[in-house]
């Protein structure tokens, strides 16, 4: 790698710490994220340290890797064979839904979200509204970190840019449930028709019937309901949001940004870089996933030459074949190196560690463990 060198990203060190208490992975779309965050905690229960990992992705990539049929909403121990760890590995996978049930029924007290949980309104919303998703996953890390039984959690966050969203999350969330046209559907419920008069004086009746065209009575009706019972509980939902916002910026906390030697890929590095360091976020570093180093000291130049002399002479053309084959591979490493070279130029204070990719995809816990040695660089 061409310039300065940037400062190697020592996993080990840092799953070992007993102060690290919750890894973020985040970075775009085939990337080797998921697998990435799964061979972390993997690696992190072998050394001793009891480890759940976090799935926000509704892909079932995690849960096959791990050997387990599925994953659901609450943590499960993962059988490991073949090594012993000396922690305790669990995983699970974020269910908005029932997490969102969960919170109404642990703030409203039993009637009140009964009522709630059966309007219609918010059965449409608790899994439609934008920013829902990532609000979820905050209320899930603080609901795993104060259970305080975990030594870490790893989330694996959702592909592409949408991963940095739960930043936003609390702000987004409070502005739809507080904004002008929420207030406005629960003013009747409030106020017997009231508060929305005042709103729009006059033309109540015809907003109440271009409303009611649109959305549809019904729905008006449950969507002033659902915001009516709603409003005594929004204000412990901002809490609770506010406070794992500032857990994701304790010391406690690292992101790790996952990224393929791709000009894509590492543009999205660099935003998320960018992203976290705007947010004061603890960014620990970069994994450079998926590379390939090569294993020889011959330049692609020499061994295509090699390769030419070889054929010329009918000599050895399983020997040609080979030298052909190192050659491309000089000439991908090169463009990798290249490629990270113009990261850390950009970026030269962040860690940064390269995973060779192995020969097949991983599908299994052996694989996850193969993964996790060349994270630790072994």
């Amino acid at each position: 790698m061409t310039g300065t060198r940037p400062p190697l990203l020592d996993v080990d060190a840092l799953i070992d710490d007993p102060e690290t208490r919750v890894l973020v992975c985040c970075g775009s779309g085939g990337v080797g994220k998921t697998t990435t965050a799964a061979a972390i905690a993997v690696r992190a229960a072998e050394r001793g340290r009891r480890t759940v990992v976090l799935t926000i992705d509704p892909a079932r990539r995690l849960a096959q890797s791990l050997g387990l049929r599925e994953l659901d909403n609450s943590p499960r121990e993962v059988k490991t064979e073949g090594f012993e760890p000396k922690g305790e590995l669990h995983a699970m996978m974020l269910d908005m839904r029932r997490t969102f049930d969960d919170m109404v029924l642990a703030h409203a007290g039993r009637d009140r979200a009964e009522q709630i949980l059966a309007n219609p309104f918010y059965q449409t919303i608790s899994t439609s509204f934008s920013g829902t998703q990532e609000y979820m996953a905050m209320e899930k890390l603080g609901q795993l970190v104060a259970d305080g039984g975990w030594d870490l959690i790893v989330v694996d966050t959702p592909p592409s840019r949408s991963a940095l969203d739960f930043l936003d999350a609390p702000q987004r969330l409070s502005t739809v449930l507080d904004g002008r046209l929420i207030r406005m559907l629960s003013a009747p419920a409030r106020a017997g028709g009231r508060g929305i008069r005042k709103i729009v004086g006059a033309g109540f009746g015809l907003f109440t019937k271009a409303v009611s065209t649109i959305v549809g009575g019904q729905l008006l009706q449950d969507a002033s309901t659902f915001v009516q019972a709603f409003d005594s509980m929004f204000g412990g939902f901002r809490q609770r949001a506010q406070k794992t916002y500032e857990l994701l910026r304790s010391p406690g906390t690292g992101f790790l940004v996952i990224a393929a030697a791709e000009p894509d890929a590492l543009r999205e590095a660099s935003y998320f870089v960018e992203r976290l360091s705007a947010e004061n976020m603890p960014l620990i570093g970069l994994v450079a996933n998926r590379t390939h180093p090569v294993l020889a000291s011959l330049s692609a130049t020499k061994a295509h030459a090699a390769a030419d002399g070889l054929e010329r002479a009918g000599d050895a053309p399983l020997a040609a074949a080979v030298l052909r084959l190192h050659a491309d591979r000089v000439a991908v490493a090169d463009r990798e190196k290249r490629l990270i070279a113009r990261f850390t130029r950009a970026h030269p204070g962040v860690a940064l560690v390269g995973v060779p990719a192995l020969p097949t995809d991983v599908h299994d816990l052996d694989g996850l463990h193969e993964i996790g040695r060349r994270l630790a660089g072994e």
